[in-house]
């Protein structure tokens, strides 16, 4: 008899997970994390760094474009514009806090 109680595995229903949140109708299934604000930072970010490569590749290899300003550019483009692009998100507005 305790057989014929005990449903099968697959017809078990399985316990949603602990923060799962269940998926309105018509809602996106994903949406991109990056918004207009991100992909403007990237794209200034991308130019900094051509200029960086540019200034580099000056040809007198002693002078101040190719030994100061290029290095500052790279730096500047890859260690602080590039991750405060990635990491920055838009400000929310006052009309969706009250």
């Amino acid at each position: 008899m305790k057989e014929k109680a005990m449903a099968s595995p697959k017809a078990q229903a399985r316990p949603a997970p602990k923060g799962a949140k269940k998926k309105e109708k018509g809602a996106p299934a994903f949406r991109l994390p990056f918004t207009r604000i991100n992909y403007i930072g990237l794209c200034v970010g991308i130019a900094i760094i051509v200029a960086g490569y540019i200034c580099l590749a000056q040809p007198p290899v002693d002078s101040f474009l190719s030994r100061t300003l290029a290095p500052i550019l790279l730096v500047l483009g890859y260690c602080v514009v590039i991750p405060v692009a990635i990491f920055l998100k838009e400000p929310k507005s006052k009309s969706a806090k009250a």
